[in-house]
Order: structure tokens, then sequence, then C-alpha cells
């Protein structure tokens, strides 16, 4: 096989799996990887599982698609279910995380044109990543994914991630401002963790200007960081919230939720989506709800506690590791240098890991990993880290 047909937009690792179960994957050649990585924090359950997969298989026996023109039964009772565990009101259905954020900044547009504004500007944050497409394209905070797609679009304006008042002196400047798009933790920005007080402080500001608060939390849901939802540590509630990657386990799906003011500004026509919440992905997101809900966020929050613990007792002294930070499963290793072979270094020695913005090494293990695979991941990473020049 070649990959001669597909276009380069990737830089593939030479390597192709053929089948995974828990952590681990298996190449075509047969050989085995502990796979930390998750498929970007999309496989939180691990791969094939059964819980999963049984579901998956009976609804592709009985009903695949029948597009948004008519009911879904499973779509509604998934509707519910995030609704009630997120603490929002209604919930928009589409296919990944960028569609989602997609759903959310179009939501704010319209809700700041049926306020009488001429020109609707969303808050967003430097070093975010919100997905590809045009406006979640300009809504992420790196000029290297954007450049060469430009113009970008208009109706934003950036801030610093973390810095209250940077959003401060944007209210008092920008007359027009609608909505604060932000990452709970920045993910592809490098796991970078927010002050304390950082949400509720943006809280306290949209209600003062009412603003929307929205959520992303692609990366930051799904379990993840010890909750169902990252917020969900802090005391505050969004008005949107969005999640996709890991909720259905691997299945492509995409929600905007929103509660309030923010649930009712889309109506018939503004918005929609042909495979969105079609019945196999929501019954695959239903069968993973189940699972996560059956004790893996408290697991989450100890084995990232394990982990981060092990990896700063292993690597302690050493002049390489600048810090090592994160929230349950999603941890980020920022390195001194720059480690451009590492990932491949990873993969030679049997472990599937990434490295965002140069020098981070950012870790997103399945929240079903036994204790030995914790520590076995430990030792992993640590023997590479301490193997760097």
């Amino acid at each position: 096989m070649t990959d001669a047909a597909l276009m380069q937009t990737y830089g593939r690792l030479p390597v192709a799996f053929e089948r995974g179960e828990g952590a681990w994957l298996v190449d075509t050649e047969g050989r085995r990887y502990f796979d930390a990585l998750c498929g970007i924090a999309v496989c939180g359950l691990g791969h094939a599982h059964p819980g999963v997969a049984d579901a998956v298989a009976h609804q592709a026996r009985t009903l695949v698609h029948t597009s948004n023109l008519y009911r879904i039964p499973l779509q509604e009772k998934l509707a519910e279910r995030l609704c009630h565990a997120a603490s929002m009101d209604k919930a928009f259905f589409g296919n990944s995380g960028a569609e989602a954020n997609e759903a959310a900044i179009k939501l704010a547009r319209l809700y700041g044109h049926k306020r009488g504004y001429k020109q609707p500007t969303i808050v967003v944050m430097e070093g975010a990543f919100h997905g590809r497409t045009m406006a979640t394209l300009t809504a992420t905070g790196n000029r290297k994914v954007q450049a060469g797609f430009e113009p970008l679009l208009k109706g934003f304006v950036r801030a610093p991630f973390g810095d209250v008042e940077a959003v401060r002196r944007i209210a008092g400047n920008q007359q027009e401002v609608v909505a604060i798009l932000m990452e709970p933790i920045q993910g592809e920005g490098g796991i970078q963790m927010p002050p304390g007080g950082y949400l509720e402080a943006l809280r306290t500001l949209c209600d003062e200007h009412e603003w929307l608060l929205m959520l992303d939390e692609v990366q930051t849901g799904s379990g993840r960081t010890g909750r169902l939802f990252a917020y969900q540590h802090s005391s505050i509630l969004p008005d949107v919230v969005t999640v996709a990657k890991g909720i259905a386990n691997g299945v492509p799906i995409g929600v905007c939720l929103a509660r309030g003011k923010a649930a009712d500004v889309l109506g018939p026509g503004n918005h929609g989506s042909t495979f969105g919440g079609n019945p196999l992905a929501a019954a695959a997101a239903l069968a993973t709800l189940d699972a996560l809900e059956d004790g893996l966020y408290a697991r989450a929050d100890s084995l990232g506690t394990r982990i981060r613990s092990g990896l700063e007792e292993a690597l302690a002294g050493s002049n390489q590791v600048v810090e090592i930070r994160g929230r349950g499963l999603m941890i980020g290793i920022e390195l001194s240098a720059p480690a451009p072979g590492l990932v491949r270094q990873a993969l030679d020695s049997g472990l599937l890991l990434n490295v965002t913005q140069e020098r981070v090494v950012r870790l997103l293990p399945p929240l079903i990993l036994t204790d030995a695979e914790a520590d076995d991941l430990v030792h992993r990473v640590a023997t590479l880290i301490r193997a760097l020049p």
C-alpha cells in the first residue's frame, strides 16, 4: 500500500496499526505500542472497549443514519444526558470539535445581531486552538496554522491566556463584544494552566457586560481532567460549552451545549448538519457516557496525580525539564529545549506520545490504565527524557 493518493496534509510517522486493546496498539508487523496519546485525547476508554463496540455493532445492524429531517430518539436521549451532566439546557450535534466550536461562534454572532450589534466581536486567547474551519482557525491563537489562509475573518479580539486585566481593558475599549471563547486548559498550546480564580473572574465580567462565556472542552472534557468537564473543578457555569473527541471514544461527534439566554438563540434554518448526532454516533456516545460515569472521573484524577508525582520523582534534578503540569490525565512536561526527534524515538521504543509547542511533551493516556501501566508509562517517558542531550 502507498499514500500517494492522499493529500499530504500530515507528517505521518512510518507505522500503521491494525488492532488495539485497552492502552495498547498492534501494528501491521505485530509489534505492540503503549498508546499515551489516545488518538489525541479521543479513545479515553482505550481501544476496542467492549461496551462501545457492542453498542456500535448493534446500532450498525439496526439503523445507522436517517438525517435530522426526522426525530432521532437516541440523539434526544444523549442530549438529555449531556445537558443534565453539564447543567445545560439544549444541545446541537455536529461531527467534530471544530464543528462544535463553529456552532458556538455562529450562536454568539447571532446573539449579538439580535442585540443590534453590526459587528459582534468574540474575545479569544493567545495560544488557543479551536479548529481548522475558517472561523475556528481565526479564533485559534497560532500564526503557524493560520499562515496561507488569509484573509481571516473579522470579529475576533485576542487577549493573553490567564490575564483577566487584559480582558477588562478590552471590555472598556470594545463596544460590540458579545462573548469570550476559551479552553479551560490549553491543550495544543502546551498544557497551559490558568491561574486560580481565572474562570470565576471571567464569569463575573461576562455577567457585568451581558457577554456569553463559551468554553471549548473538546480536549479537556469527557472525564479527562477528573470531572466530565474541566469547568466543574470550579464554581462557575458557562453559557456555552463544546465537547467532542472522547465523548464517543472514536466515533466522530461534536456537541455544542447551551443554557439560559444562549439556549434558544439558534432556530430552524440557522444551523444544521447532515450527519450530526445520527443513531450510530449517538449510540457510541451513550455507551461511552455509561462507562465514564462508572467511576472513571475519579480514576482519571488519581491516575494523573500518580503519573505526575512519578515523573517529578524520576526526573528530579534533570536539566532537561522546566516544569511538569496538568490536571487528571492531561499532562505536559515542558522541556528546556526543543526535542524534534523525541516523538520518533518514543515510537521506536514502543511508545506513542506527542510534542506540542516544540518543547512540551503531551501525555493523554486512556482513563482505563492500571496502576502498573501508569508506572510503566512514567518509566518509559522518564527514560526517554533522561536520554536527551
